[in-house]
């Protein structure tokens, strides 16, 4: 397992900006680059791939996505993520970017914090024009001959490529059903469960963070996920758990504690209801996938 820190700085990018882009793997990636790529590594940053015409897979924690014509996957920091190798005929763009420049853009973008659990979008007819073209100009900014665009204008443009993303994941997340309030709702659950991940938050001091009661709080994050609050944060941590034993396989005590559980043998019994294995079976199915 690899970690991608410093990934973005290998490949080709504006020099003011933390932001790659390839089209059709126009700019050829190293040796050591495409490595990390194609096998299972943890991003460090945002990646956004467009299939424009063609197919191409890949893993996002655990789950395959395989992406068709007009469908886009991404993953997100911390995301254990694996890029399966793809047909050279195809025709697709790849867009990372970090932190640092995603604060430097207008708005948040719902998606990016994934509130429906899925690393894909679609996008209807007139989307996907939109969307190729924004892909395209942004790889034209970034690589043309001469003189490079400045920064603001790079920004403007990737600013419109996520807020043409997010509208489209928001349509086939609960189309006409929901109101804007409440998906803001549970965006701000999620985002103050990662901000404070290891730190075992009461659902209580969450609600009272986001000024609802826990019961408008319960209804809110049952109805986009299915779970009540205890359960996705528990949920949460147990994936997390599952991403550090995949790039670093570590004692059960020390997995435990880092993820700020007291009791390791608590955290055991959690990790055997949420997976169906003990640490060590998984641990142990691990070794033989990666040995196949």
């Amino acid at each position: 397992m690899r970690e991608t820190t410093g990934l973005l700085d290998q490949i080709k990018h504006h020099e003011k900006l933390s932001i790659a882009v390839n089209e059709n793997c126009a700019v050829p990636l190293p040796e050591d680059v495409l490595e990390k790529l194609f096998n299972p590594h943890r991003l460090s940053f945002y990646y956004l791939m467009y299939v424009d015409q063609g197919s191409a897979t890949f893993k996002a924690d655990l789950q395959e996505i395989t992406l068709t014509d007009g469908q886009l996957v991404f993953g997100l920091p911390n995301q254990i993520f694996t890029n399966m190798p793809f047909n050279p005929e195809d025709q697709h763009y790849a867009v990372s970017f970090d932190e640092n420049a995603l604060a430097l853009l207008p708005h948040a973008y719902s998606f990016l914090v994934n509130p429906f659990g899925t690393n894909t979008v679609s996008f209807d007819t007139e989307s996907k024009i939109r969307v190729k073209g924004l892909f395209a100009t942004l790889f034209k900014l970034l690589h043309s001959p001469g003189k490079q665009r400045n920064a603001d204008i790079i920004l403007a443009h990737l600013h419109a490529l996520l807020t043409e993303i997010n509208s489209a994941y928001q349509q086939q997340g609960y189309p006409d059903s929901i109101t804007n309030a409440k998906l803001s709702k549970y965006v701000a659950f999620k985002l103050a469960v990662e901000t404070h991940l290891t730190e075992q938050q009461d659902v209580q001091a969450i609600a009272d963070k986001l000024a609802m009661t826990t019961s408008n709080l319960y209804s809110v994050v049952k109805e986009f996920s299915g779970f009540s609050p205890k359960e996705w944060i528990t949920h949460r941590l147990m994936q997390e758990a599952q991403r550090k034993l995949h790039y670093a396989p570590v004692p059960v005590k020390e997995l435990a504690y880092d993820l700020g559980f007291n009791d390791p043998d608590y955290f055991s019994r959690l990790f055997k209801k949420s997976t169906g294995k003990s640490v060590s079976a998984f641990l142990e199915d691990l070794r033989d996938l990666s040995s196949n």
